[in-house]
């Protein structure tokens, strides 16, 4: 494999990423200028290291978004800080995120799958990928119709600030995103539902119990629920809809529906890499990461490691236990993950039940473009 980075945007990257799992299962690769770790050891290490960071130690914010709103944001995201506080901090949001009525968010977005295929004429995939699940999270947060597709629509402008190329342009554009965010939320933390329905009663809830005090940090982290829906979700999407155009039929009933999208967040992962910066000396085998260091991270080639997941290169619903990288590990595992598989099963199987056909979203020659971004695989259809 030339560039793992790259082949996020290949048509076939998986017999490349079997190629270093066998060969290069950890080692420096000059062309990327990091340490790669592709098979589900070295994966499993470097996610479980206390040792690496999720941002270089140095710029735990890009410079680019320091002292405005989605700087903020960003600075309290658990899934871009480390240490005692975050794992506190990530306690509060997965109990949050465990209390979602996955059943009720698939209604959720099969009734705005519906409603965005109501007009007929060309299927809005794009609106399907991206909108359709940042409302959901949105109407789960409590917001009513018109907030949830404002909220999607910032979820959209401050994603773009996350990337490590992001322009000053898009970091502006980020940052006000992120502000109007906080004004939406803000009061469902301030104030939340008496009820105790819905994600930010949740967390407001799960804070009290947890004895967590501070709000600024909730109120990034229900930012938070949007913002890692987005490209992750819409990935899952895409992919479980090209999986369909390929030959695989998607079940019908709920549990098939649902092993169905987890086999493709195996198979064909919507998030392929990650990184990690070492903070401290970091050792596998016989290698050693220095300090300042880093280490690429290939979820999609961990996925398909024949050590924990047998014949890997086939699409099986029927496996036992799989081994999934997609969605992390330790410390920083993503705890949106039933959530996420809920909706991409709910707008997938609403798209069959309306006659869309998947067979169609491949070209003649069976290929598809998909996004430019270094870690998450999206196609564009």
């Amino acid at each position: 494999m030339n560039n793992p980075i790259e082949a996020v945007r290949l048509a076939d990257p998986y017999p490349g990423y079997a190629e270093l799992v066998a060969e290069r299962p950890f080692a420096f690769d000059p062309a990327v200028g990091a340490w790669v770790a592709a098979d589900a050891a070295a994966v499993r290490a470097v996610l479980g290291s206390a040792a690496l960071r999720v941002r270089p130690v140095a710029d735990p914010v890009p410079a680019g978004i320091v002292g405005t709103a989605a700087g903020d944001v960003f600075g309290d995201l658990v899934r871009m800080t480390d240490g005692g506080l975050q794992q506190r901090l990530k306690g509060v949001v997965a109990a949050a995120l465990s209390s979602a009525d996955t059943a009720y968010a698939a209604r959720l977005a099969a009734e705005q799958t519906r409603a965005a295929l109501k007009d007929g004429g060309e299927v809005p995939f794009e609106e399907l990928m991206f909108a359709v699940p940042a409302r959901v999270v949105a109407a789960l947060c409590g917001l009513d119709a018109d907030g949830s597709a404002e909220a999607a629509r910032l979820t959209g402008d401050f994603v773009q600030c996350i990337p490590a190329l992001a322009t000053p342009e898009q970091q502006r554009v980020a940052a006000l995103a992120a502000a109007g965010l906080r004004t939406l939320l803000g009061p469902g933390i301030d104030r939340p539902d008496p009820a105790g329905n819905g994600l930010l009663a949740a967390l407001v809830r799960a804070a009290r119990d947890a004895a967590w005090s501070r709000t600024a940090p909730l109120l990034a982290n229900a930012v938070g629920f949007l913002s890692q829906t987005y490209d992750a979700t819409a990935g899952l999407i895409g992919n479980t809809l090209l999986a369909q155009a390929r030959g695989e039929e998607l079940p019908k009933t709920p549990a098939a529906t649902e092993a169905f999208v987890q086999e493709v967040s195996r198979h064909d992962a919507p998030i392929q890499n990650t990184r990690r910066f070492a903070a401290e000396p970091f050792r596998h085998g016989t290698a050693e990461v220095a300090p300042g260091e880093q280490v690429l991270v290939l979820l999609a080639a961990a996925n398909r490691d024949p050590a924990v997941n047998p014949d890997p290169h086939t699409f099986r619903t029927d496996r036992t236990a799989p081994v999934v990288f997609t969605f992390g590990a330790a410390a920083h595992r993503c705890p949106g993950q039933r959530l996420a598989v809920s909706v991409a099963g709910a707008v997938t199987e609403t798209l069959l039940d309306c006659g869309v056909d998947p067979a169609g979203l491949l070209s003649q020659t069976g290929s598809v473009t998909y996004r430019p971004l270094a870690n998450a695989r999206i196609p564009v259809l």
